[in-house]
C-alpha cells in the first residue's frame, strides 16, 4: 500500500510538472543590438524569468544594419516575434500604421514616462503609445581630467567660460582644444548643432514651436547655435576637415585632446581606452543664471507584436521593462544609455552618473529634427549635417544656412509655407 501510495504520488507530482512546463509560454524579442546579446542572457533574461514563472524570454538579434528589412520581411510573412525592438520615430511609426506595433497604451508601466521620453514611440498627436521607452542617450563635453589640471581650468558653466577655457589650452599647446571633424558630417550637427543648440531655442518650447509652424530655422534662437559653431574651427587642431569619427575618439582616449563633444553612448568604450579621468559638463549656457537644456534623445523602445499569440504575457514583459529593476539592470550593464523611466536607478560607472545627474539640472529635450520634420525632401536632418559643416569651416555663413533649411523645410511642410 505504501509503495503505491508513493508512486502514486510520484506520477501525481509528474503530472502537475508536466502540466506547469505545458503551460510555459515564451516570447521571442527582435532587436537589432547584436552586441546586447550577453546582456540580455546573462543579465535582463534571469532577472525576468526569476520573478515571472511561466514567461520565458528568447533574444533573437539580427544585424543592426539589416535589422529593418528582416523585420519587415518576418512581419509580412507572420513570423515575427511577440517583442519588438524599436527605432525611435518614423521607422516605428510606420510599422504601427501598418498594423504590426500594438497599441499599448493602457499599460501600468507607460505611467513611468514622461511625454518627452514617449515622443520617439507615440502617434504625432501623442494620443496612442506603440513602444515602452528603453533608453536614451544625453549629450554634452566629455573631457581629460588631468589635462585640464594640468592646463589649469575648471569646467565652464557659461559660454563665456567654454572658450576662455578653449583659448588656454590652445595657448598651452600641449593638447588639441576639442577632438571633432567634419569630415563624417553627422558629428558636426549631433554632437555640434543640437548638443549646443537646445540652451538656444528652449529645448522642447523651441522643438515643438517650429513643429507647428510658430518658428522658423531663420529666428535668432535657430541661428544663434550656427554662430557659436563658426567660432569652433581654430580649437578642433590641424587637419580636423579630413578628421573621421573614429579618428577624433582615437584623438581624445588616447589623451591628445582636451574636450571630446560627445554622446553618453561613448561612455563604455572610452572607459576601456583611456588611461586618464574623465569627467564630463552639460552644454554651457549664455549667461551665469540661465536655465540649461539638455539633448536627453530618445534611443531605443520596445513594443508588442500585434500578432502575437501571447498578447498578456507580453504585457507582463513590457510592464516589467518600465520598472526600476530592469532600468538598474540595463543603465549598468550599457553605461551611458540612460533609462527612460521616473523609476529610481543607482548607476554605478561615475562618468554615467555625471550624465544623468544632469536631468535634476537641466531641461530635457531631444534632437530638433528627429520628429516629423525629417520626412519630406529635403531631408532636413541632412541637410543640418552639411549646414553644420560648411558653417564650421567658414564655407556659409550661419544666417545663410538658417535661410537655406528653412527654404528647404518650407518646401514640402505645410506648417512652414
Amino acid at each position: 500500500m505504501k509503495k503505491t501510495t508513493l508512486i502514486g504520488a510520484m506520477l501525481a507530482t509528474t503530472m502537475i510538472a508536466g502540466t506547469a512546463s505545458a503551460q510555459d509560454v515564451t516570447l521571442t524579442i527582435e532587436s537589432w543590438r547584436n552586441d546586447d546579446l550577453a546582456i540580455w542572457q546573462d543579465k535582463i533574461i534571469p532577472a525576468f524569468e526569476a520573478a515571472h514563472d511561466g514567461i520565458k524570454l528568447k533574444f533573437t538579434p539580427s544585424a543592426p544594419a539589416e535589422y529593418n528589412a528582416v523585420l519587415n520581411s518576418k512581419l509580412d510573412a507572420g513570423s515575427a516575434g511577440d517583442i519588438i525592438t524599436c527605432r525611435p520615430f518614423d521607422a516605428s511609426q510606420a510599422l504601427f500604421e501598418a498594423g504590426h506595433l500594438a497599441d499599448i497604451s493602457d499599460i501600468e508601466g507607460m505611467a513611468n514616462f514622461s511625454p518627452v521620453s514617449k515622443s520617439g514611440w507615440s502617434t504625432d498627436d501623442a494620443a496612442t503609445q506603440y513602444c515602452v521607452p528603453m533608453a536614451s542617450v544625453i549629450h554634452g563635453f566629455i573631457y581629460n581630467k588631468d589635462a585640464f589640471a594640468e592646463v589649469g581650468v575648471e569646467v565652464p558653466k557659461t559660454e563665456a567660460e567654454f572658450f576662455a577655457v578653449l583659448d588656454k589650452i590652445k595657448e598651452d599647446g600641449n593638447y588639441t582644444p576639442m577632438a571633432m571633424g567634419t569630415n563624417d558630417q553627422w558629428e558636426a550637427a549631433t554632437m555640434g548643432y543640437n548638443n549646443i543648440g537646445p540652451n538656444y531655442w528652449k529645448g522642447e518650447e523651441g522643438r515643438l514651436a517650429l513643429i507647428a509652424g510658430d518658428q522658423k530655422l531663420t529666428d535668432e534662437a535657430w541661428v544663434a547655435p550656427y554662430r557659436q559653431l563658426a567660432k569652433w574651427a581654430p580649437y578642433l587642431g590641424d587637419g580636423y576637415e579630413a578628421q573621421t569619427y573614429p579618428d577624433s575618439q582615437n584623438i581624445f582616449t588616447l589623451g591628445r585632446a582636451a574636450i571630446y563633444p560627445a554622446g553618453s553612448w561613448e561612455v563604455s568604450g572610452f572607459n576601456g581606452l583611456a588611461d586618464f579621468e574623465m569627467g564630463a559638463f552639460y552644454p554651457p549656457v549664455q549667461n551665469a543664471g540661465d536655465t540649461c537644456y539638455i539633448s536627453d534623445h530618445t534611443d531605443i523602445g520596445i513594443g508588442m507584436n500585434a500578432a502575437t499569440p501571447n498578447a498578456e504575457a507580453a504585457k507582463t514583459f513590457l510592464n516589467w521593462v518600465g520598472s526600476s529593476e530592469f532600468a538598474t539592470i540595463f543603465a549598468n550593464a550599457l553605461p551611458g544609455f540612460f533609462p527612460l523611466s521616473s523609476a529610481p536607478v543607482t548607476l554605478e560607472d561615475p562618468l554615467a552618473q555625471e550624465f544623468i545627474s544632469w536631468r535634476g539640472e537641466c531641461e530635457s529635450s531631444i534632437r530638433s529634427t528627429y520628429q516629423i520634420l525629417s520626412r519630406g525632401t529635403p531631408n532636413l536632418e541632412n541637410d543640418t549635417w552639411n549646414a553644420s559643416v560648411a558653417v564650421i569651416k567658414g564655407e556659409e555663413s550661419p544666417e545663410d544656412a538658417g535661410k537655406r533649411l528653412q527654404e528647404g523645410l518650407a518646401s514640402w511642410y505645410e506648417p512652414q509655407k
